[in-house]
């Protein structure tokens, strides 16, 4: 099955939006560790949380828009702009 980069970036100074949404998002994407291979927040200069990575094994790009927009964080307006590209691995290994 195909890799996608799923690349979202908060909007300045978004933080608290950020944490208000979390538990809901950290829920969702609990509940599609099927397509989910690897995440996590990525941090600003400071270290605060600033974005979201994903790297989602999907049938297609609609399927990974699908995933992305019902996202809590997507939701409630925590990103200000998502991306989604292709991925080809070729160092290292999916668990």
């Amino acid at each position: 099955m195909p890799l996608f980069v799923l690349t979202c970036l908060d909007h300045k100074n978004g933080l608290d939006r950020r944490m208000a949404a979390r538990p809901k998002h950290l829920a969702y994407v609990d509940q599609h560790l099927d397509m989910v291979r690897f995440a996590g927040p990525m941090l600003d200069d400071e270290g605060q949380m600033a974005g979201s990575l994903f790297i989602i094994e999907a049938e297609d790009k609609a399927a990974v828009e699908a995933f992305s927009a019902a996202d809590p964080y997507r939701t409630s307006d925590v990103f200000a702009s998502v991306e989604i590209r292709g991925f080809k691995l070729t160092v290292g290994k999916l668990p």
